[in-house]
């Protein structure tokens, strides 16, 4: 018995020495990964040993991760989605892993087009992204600067931050583009504004997507043309802070900072924002200031449950010099004919989102919102004088609202065919207020007494009104999109979204109440086909639908003619649009070269269109059907780390098929049918070649080309704006310069915006009578922004 105690004891001994042997012989290796730009956590990045790729781990939501393996081994291999897989040698027990993003757009992430994160080639859509690599070399003053880098898209700057847009449209302020921050609409629906992303704190934008075409079957109306999602800054993985300042020759004046980091292994905050002002500038009566800050906190309740709380403030407050004539145009003199027209807008936003993963195939999404709006103007558009009077008439307006809503969504994937459901329903509660009034101006004219010099106020007349309502506006939608792979190289998705889009309003014009409502179902068909090396091709059917605003609805009618019979107010049907595009995409030369393309052709149904009228006032109307249809394409060569290349572009008509643009007996023309919409242009392009020398590190320098072909100024296709830019192009043809050096954190950069100097309009339009005059908005001179920003980064 003593004996086979004996032979036990030692069995127990042998086999608890090996496994403390074991424990011992254990490596630990551990760190974090982040972005080597945003210094964001890369959650989900993967972990192998370089000479074992069976033996690995992946990070936790804040970069960290721990591998522990027996294997003796001298570096780790780390891979994401989206990024340059990356060697690492084991050098210290807590590695510090910033990992740069891949320039090979074939492997890009993007969360807009399902609203969840999924590569680029799962997408059957057109979409682009600005990553914060290009984001941060451009160092932009506008969002414009970024905006149009994206093919097939161009942003108007209208000077002090105004803008105008084209997504699938004409250029200008068309109400068909949805504009978003992390997912969540900037504005309700019925409150669209082509100036709202004056509301954006373009120092707190980490990315930026764009979805061209109708995708109304998940994130509703108003996003026809296209949808723009600006994706903010989330807490760093490591500390980091940066403060910077910039400005130009010509007043502008920005100090911008921005700092985050992980508090603790739970929470991890943001915070970033900038003041700027400008004085004196090349065009008169154009002062403004503008104060915007953005905030995130991230906390994370378990490893499955994490909250979110964001917040948006912006501040502007800026004089309006508006457009000029043909005369002041073409001899350079920038002068206002105004010195009171100004706008002011406040804008706040706040969200609360909490984000659940059940299990690794069911995810929820609950995000509460807030906002609190206020624009204030007294408008140049709004000035109406006919030709050779001394008096002319403008207006005072605020239009304001606040909303709550919320956005549910849950997300399923299913063990057959690799499936997955998408469903989610929104409601937004804005109740609205706008009211509008007259004021009278005197008109000092030219010697020709075809144009004005200046206006001047005489009278505010609140007696007079032209618009006064109130709305309880009420937007619901729910929405599913279904993805399923029939075959290993072929995925299908379906999506299908109900909207609704109720008010309960008050006019205070003519007394009257009532309830209106706008109703409609919005479905979508894709697929993309993996054609194997880095080549694909997809396809999709969509629909679009966007009520009236509310200004459209309740704003008075102007009558020019005080013999001709008219309806006080406008009725008004939503405008619906039939989209049908093909697309794909290919990468050559092991990714050097990457190339993406979409034919579109999308028929439109009473689209809203706003008629200059004689006196300069505008008058909305329904086009019967419209016609947009183009082809859209960009290529980015990277033939090393020094050279970048890219080119994208947009060949387009849009054109009136069928549309009574006049029935009074003394117009020549009642019909445009056939003619091109007026500011079309039929080719935009930007192009950039970017060089980072290696003997040189931290330096840059890039050179880029904007292109807008010639353009039809009015509906009747009877005057063009075709003047001649940079290589004397017709239209809009310029250069913009960019440099900068970084070392050690310090930064000092340039950037030289129109750098040959031309002469051009971002915005040239016209009336459709004889007499009518072309109003120009016109572009900056050439300008010198100068910058310097120190950025620092912890090690914890």
């Amino acid at each position: 018995m003593k004996t086979l105690k004996f032979i036990a004891y030692i069995l127990f001994v042998f086999f608890l020495s090996q496994n403390v042997q074991n424990i011992f012989a254990q490596n630990i290796i551990q760190g974090k990964i982040f972005d080597k730009q945003t210094n964001e956590a890369l959650f989900g990045a993967t972990v192998v040993l370089s000479n074992n790729k069976k033996i690995g781990t992946v990070a936790d939501a804040n970069g960290n991760f721990a591998l522990q393996t027996s294997e003796k081994a001298d570096s780790i291999t780390v891979s994401y989605v989206g990024y340059e897989n990356m060697t690492f040698a084991i050098s210290s027990q807590n590695l510090l892993i910033a990992l740069p993003q891949s320039e090979a757009n074939l492997q890009t992430v993007v969360v807009t087009a399902s609203r969840e994160a999924q590569l680029r080639t799962d997408a059957p859509v057109a979409i682009s992204r600005l990553s914060p690599t290009i984001i941060n070399d451009t160092k932009p003053t506008l969002v414009a600067e970024l905006i149009n880098k994206i093919s097939g898209v161009v942003m108007l700057n209208y000077n002090n931050e105004q803008h105008g847009m084209s997504i699938r449209q004409p250029m200008g302020t068309s109400a068909y583009f949805l504009y978003m921050e992390d997912g969540i609409p900037v504005r309700p629906m019925g409150v669209f504004n082509h100036n709202a992303l004056i509301e954006m704190n373009i120092f707190a934008i980490s990315s930026v997507e764009v979805v061209k075409g109708p995708a109304s079957s998940l994130y509703g109306p108003e996003a026809v043309g296209g949808a723009i999602n600006f994706i903010t800054q989330r807490p760093t993985a490591i500390p980091t802070a940066k403060i910077g300042i910039q400005a130009d020759q010509w007043g502008y004046q920005r100090i911008q900072y921005g700092a985050g980091a992980m508090l603790t292994k739970k929470l991890g905050v943001y915070i970033g924002g900038f003041v700027a002002k400008q004085r004196d500038s090349w065009q008169t009566f154009s002062d403004y200031d503008k104060f915007s800050i953005n905030a995130r906190v991230d906390y994370n309740l378990t490893e499955k449950t994490k909250l979110i709380w964001t917040l948006s403030n912006n501040d502007y407050n800026s004089q309006t010099g508006g457009g000029v004539d043909s005369i002041a145009f073409y001899n350079r003199q920038y002068t206002s004919s105004t010195n009171f027209t100004y706008r002011k807008v406040h804008s706040l936003r706040t969200k609360l989102a909490i984000e659940h993963q059940w299990n690794k195939n069911n995810e929820t999404t609950l995000s509460l919102f807030y906002r609190d709006n206020a624009i204030g103007q007294n408008p140049s558009y709004g000035i109406r004088w006919v030709s050779g009077a001394s008096t002319a008439t403008g207006e005072i307006n605020e239009n304001s609202f606040y909303s709550r809503g919320f956005v549910l969504q849950h997300s399923k994937k299913f063990e057959f065919l690799n499936a997955k459901l998408l469903a989610g329903a929104s409601m937004d509660n804005s109740p609205t207020t706008y009211w509008a009034y007259q004021i009278d101006l005197a008109a000092q004219l030219r010697a020709d007494k075809k144009s004005v010099e200046t206006y001047t106020i005489t009278k505010e007349r609140p007696d007079i009104q032209l618009a006064n309502y109130k709305a309880d506006l009420v937007n619901t939608g729910i929405y599913t999109q279904f993805e399923i792979n029939p075959l290993k190289a072929l995925k299908m998705t379906f999506g299908l979204r109900y909207d609704r889009m109720a008010l309960d309003y008050v006019n205070n014009l003519d007394k009257s109440s009532g309830k209106k409502v706008y109703e409609k179902f919005t479905p979508k068909i894709g697929a993309t086909y993996d054609l194997g090396k880095g080549k694909g091709l997809y396809a999709n059917y969509s629909q679009g639908f966007s009520p009236p605003s509310l200004t459209a609805i309740f704003r008075k009618r102007p009558n020019p003619d005080p013999n001709a019979p008219a309806e006080f107010y406008y009725n008004l049907e939503p405008a619906q649009f039939d989209n049908i595009e093909f697309g794909g995409w290919a990468s050559f030369m092991n990714n050097k070269i990457y190339v993406d393309f979409a034919f579109y052709q999308m028929n439109g149904r009473k689209e809203l269109l706003n008629i200059r009228q004689p006196d300069n006032s505008f008058d909305y109307q329904s086009a019967g059907k419209t016609l947009h249809q183009g082809i859209e394409y960009g290529i980015t060569f990277k033939p090393n780390d020094e050279w970048f290349l890219r080119f994208g572009g947009t060949n387009a008509v849009h054109r009136f098929v069928e549309f009574t643009l006049s029935t009074k007996s003394t117009d020549q023309l009642k019909n445009v049918d056939g003619l091109d919409m007026p500011q079309s242009p039929k080719w935009i392009a930007n192009s950039e070649i970017t060089y980072k020398p290696k003997f040189l590190k931290g330096f840059r320098i890039s050179a880029e080309w904007q292109r807008i072909s010639a353009w039809f100024q009015n509906q009747t296709n009877t005057v063009s704006y075709n003047d001649k830019g940079f290589l004397g192009m017709e239209g809009i043809s310029f250069v913009n310069l960019r440099t900068g050096y970084e070392w050690k954190g310090i930064e000092i950069f340039m950037n030289v915006m129109n750098l040959t100097n031309e002469l051009y309009a971002n915005a040239a339009t016209r009336g459709n009578n004889a007499t009518d005059r072309t109003t120009y908005t016109p572009a900056a001179p050439r300008t010198f922004v100068m910058g310097l920003q120190y950025s620092f980064s912890g090690k914890k």
